[in-house]
């Protein structure tokens, strides 16, 4: 089924010399109360000219990205025994979430000038505006390191499938922890290092149902979800004292 899919938008659509054609599993990702991550399946198709290949090594690369956000990154230091702030640095743009996949290693097909160009890579993607003790390479790599170990930063080299030079494919891992916002997705055609063609869509991540009406109680009517927390909480700690008195008993 996948593949007749694919093979209909390989020739519904004209093209100019070589372009992408993208299909995804899902339009939406939906956060309830019991959401804990998803999986995208992006796939597609190369459309190209009637003719021979193009020469030169195929790239196919796709990113996600969340929403981006402003981040202070602090530094440690330990004095007189007690673990410090020392330094830090403000790293204006910073996606809650990224991954990048890839067909093949991103030295070998993507060149380091259309990297700055694009900000392709994790690293690229990060831009700090503040100025810091050091050099502020070492707060950004922390700061990956940290939400790489969250798995809201992925680095997927060779995840992308490409069939005979036409058809690729990849799945996409989401972690529960998803901010909620508009997930850019884009997916890169190079040949020899350069960029041939790009793809963007976008994925809505959003709260529904439970998860929604709390989101908007607390944010639209404060006063009230603080008067249910604090009646759930007397609730709770009444039922677990009525539990242990029968208990004792």
């Amino acid at each position: 089924m996948l593949r007749l899919l694919i093979a209909f938008m390989f020739f519904a659509i004209p093209v100019t010399a070589e372009e992408v054609v993208l299909g995804k599993s899902r339009d939406e990702v939906d956060i309830t109360a019991t959401f804990n991550g998803a999986d995208i399946l992006l796939f597609g198709a190369i459309k190209r000219e009637v003719g021979p290949l193009l020469d030169g090594q195929l790239g196919v690369i796709v990113t996600v990205a969340g929403p981006d956000e402003p981040v202070t990154v602090w530094r440690k230091d330990k004095k007189l025994g007690i673990w410090v702030n020392s330094a830090a640095v403000d790293i204006g743009i910073a996606p809650t979430f990224y991954a990048v996949a890839t067909n093949a290693p991103l030295s070998e097909i993507l060149d380091e000038s259309e990297d700055v160009n694009t900000r392709i890579t994790i690293n690229r993607a990060i831009r700090s505006v503040g100025p810091a003790e050091g050099g502020s390479d070492i707060f950004i790599d922390s700061l990956i390191r940290i939400r790489s170990e969250n798995r809201l930063y992925q680095t997927l080299e060779g995840a992308v499938n490409v069939t005979k030079d036409t058809l690729f494919q990849t799945e996409i891992s989401l972690p529960a922890n998803l901010t909620e916002g508009d997930y850019k997705t884009e997916i890169y055609l190079t040949r020899n290092g350069k960029i041939v063609d790009l793809y963007s869509t976008t994925i809505p991540v959003k709260k529904v149902g439970l998860e929604r009406w709390l989101y908007n109680m607390a944010h639209e009517q404060a006063f009230l979800y603080g008067l249910m927390s604090l009646a759930i909480a007397i609730a709770a700690g009444w039922s677990a004292s009525a539990v242990f008195s029968l208990f004792r008993q």
